[in-house]
C-alpha cells in the first residue's frame, strides 16, 4: 500500500532524510541498558506478568504477585525496585506486564505496561479499527487540513486508556516526539515550543484547549517513561497528555497524520508536525518542522 502525502511534507521528509544520512535521531541517547539488552553479563532479563499488591513511592518499590517465570522463578509475591514515575503510576490490584531485571543481587522492573483486560481490549479494538481505516482510505490515507482527525485509543503518562473522543468539545494541539531524541532542533525543540504555547494560551485566557504529544518510540516510551520525561522538564500536565501504546496503533495514526517514521538500527528518522484540531475533531491548521512561534497558532486557538 502506498501513502499519499502533500508536496510540502514530501519535501520536508526528503530534507530530513538527507540531514540524517550520517546519523539520525539516536534512540539510545541517555537510555538505560534496557533499550538494547544487558549492559554486562551479570545482568539477566525476563518477561514478567503479575498483579500489583502495593506501591511504596518513597522507597520506589512495587510489591507484585507475579506469574511463573519459566526456567527462572516460580510464581510468588516479591518486592521490585522501579522508577519514581512507575511507582506513582501503580494501582493496587492492577495487572501489569514488565521486564524483570536481576542486577547485582537486586530485582528491578522496567518497561511496565498495564495488562488488565479492560485496557488491553480497548487498545486492541482501537488498533484494529485504525488498521481497517488505513486500509479503507488506501492512497488517501493522509488526512489533509479540513478533514477529521482519526479516532484512536492510547495510554497516557499515568497509564490510563485515553480515547480521542475525550478531547471532543475542546481544541487540541497535537505533535509527535520521542523521549530519547537527542537532536536539539527536533523533539526537544518541539516539546519546548508546545510548552511555550501552553503558557501563552493560559496568559491569553484560552481555557478550552488540550495539548497532546504522541510517542514515535512506543517500545521504549512506556507511560512511566513519559511521565518521568515530563516531570524532569517541569511540564504542566494539567492539560497536556503524553500518549503511547501498541506500535500497530501508533503506526497507523502516524500514517494518517502524515508523520514519516523509519527505524534504522538504533535510530529513528522522522519528520515533525504540529496540528491544531477543532472541538469537532477537524484538523484546522498544520505546521511542519519545529520553527514556528506562538503566533502561528494562538490567534486560531482564540477563535
Amino acid at each position: 500500500m502506498s501513502l499519499r502525502y502533500s508536496r510540502p511534507i514530501v519535501l520536508a521528509a526528503v530534507a530530513l532524510m538527507s540531514a540524517f544520512a550520517g546519523g539520525g535521531c539516536s534512540r539510545d541517547a541517555n537510555a538505560s541498558s534496557s533499550a538494547s539488552g544487558p549492559a554486562n553479563p551479570d545482568e539477566k532479563r525476563y518477561p514478567l506478568t503479575g498483579e500489583i499488591v502495593s506501591a511504596d513511592l518513597e522507597r520506589k518499590v512495587l510489591i507484585v504477585t507475579h506469574d511463573e517465570i519459566k526456567d527462572y522463578m516460580p510464581a510468588m509475591t516479591m518486592e521490585f525496585l522501579v522508577s519514581k514515575a512507575d511507582a506513582a503510576n501503580a494501582r493496587t490490584g492492577q495487572r501489569i506486564r514488565a521486564e524483570l531485571v536481576e542486577r547485582k543481587g537486586e530485582y528491578f522492573l522496567e518497561k511496565i505496561w498495564p495488562d488488565d483486560s479492560l485496557t488491553v481490549r480497548a487498545l486492541d479494538a482501537s488498533a484494529k479499527a485504525l488498521a481497517q481505516d488505513t486500509a479503507t482510505r488506501g492512497r488517501g490515507v493522509y488526512r489533509e487540513v479540513g478533514e477529521a482527525a482519526p479516532d484512536f485509543t492510547l495510554l497516557d503518562q499515568e497509564g490510563r486508556a485515553i480515547a480521542a473522543s475525550k478531547f471532543r468539545g475542546k481544541k487540541v494541539m497535537m505533535n509527535f516526539i520521542f523521549t530519547r531524541c537527542p537532536i536539539a532542533t527536533m523533539c526537544p525543540a518541539a516539546t519546548q515550543k508546545m510548552a511555550g504555547l501552553q503558557q501563552a494560551a493560559k496568559e491569553a485566557g484560552v481555557t478550552d484547549v488540550e495539548f497532546v504529544s504522541v510517542s514515535l518510540d512506543p517500545e521504549y516510551d512506556t507511560p512511566g517513561v513519559l511521565k518521568e520525561y515530563a516531570e524532569l522538564r517541569g511540564l504542566d500536565l494539567s492539560n497536556w497528555s503524553f500518549l503511547t501504546g501498541p506500535d500497530a496503533a501508533v503506526r497507523h495514526l502516524l500514517a494518517q497524520m502524515g508523520i514519516i517514521r523509519e527505524f534504522e538500527g538504533a535510530t529513528i528518522k522522522h519528520n515533525l508536525a504540529t496540528l491544531l484540531i477543532d472541538p469537532s475533531g477537524r484538523i484546522i491548521h498544520r505546521v511542519d518542522g519545529s520553527r514556528w512561534d506562538t503566533q502561528e497558532f494562538l490567534p486560531k486557538m482564540k477563535r
